[in-house]
């Protein structure tokens, strides 16, 4: 059986990658929070070249179970743990993996939250600054626009 020489490195590799994107998400919320949304766009990138380089080094963990004959998948990780019964380390790694991943998806799933409800309060300023409820409904069921043109004066009277 091949030694932990792919896996553990990559799993560390993978530990610092997170703890990285969980400090960007923070970082987005904590922007979000304050409504500084200029810098916004330059973390997203940050963000997302972060995502390929942790995105790539999962292809490299799944190789790295691979050559041993095993699954990408937490079984396979089950099996390579069981294979190798003295990687404390590499064990150790992998619960902060999981356990920071965890915290990245509940930091996303927040800012998502926070993202909708600064959409919704800009799409209140905007009905306010228009004058109507309706201001975000460009067309109608009939394919008409409806946007207010201003009041009308009704002659069926």
């Amino acid at each position: 059986m091949a030694t932990t020489t792919g896996f553990l490195p990559t799993v560390e590799a993978e530990v610092a990658a997170a703890r990285r994107f969980v400090s960007l998400l923070e970082l987005e919320q904590e922007m979000l929070t304050k409504g500084e949304v200029d810098h916004l766009l330059a973390l997203v990138q940050q963000k997302n070249e972060l995502a390929l380089t942790l995105a790539t080094l999962a292809d490299q963990r799944h190789q790295a179970l691979a050559a041993e004959g095993l699954k990408a998948d937490r079984l396979g990780v089950s099996a390579w743990f069981a294979a190798h019964p003295t990687a404390s380390r590499a064990r150790a790694a992998w619960s902060s993996l999981l356990s920071i991943a965890s915290q990245a998806r509940e930091l996303n799933r927040l800012n998502g939250e926070l993202i909708q409800m600064r959409m919704q309060h800009n799409a209140q300023a905007l009905e306010a600054l228009l004058g109507t409820h309706n201001a975000l409904g460009l067309y109608g069921p009939d394919g008409q626009n409806t946007l207010p043109s201003g009041p009308r004066i009704s002659d069926s009277a």
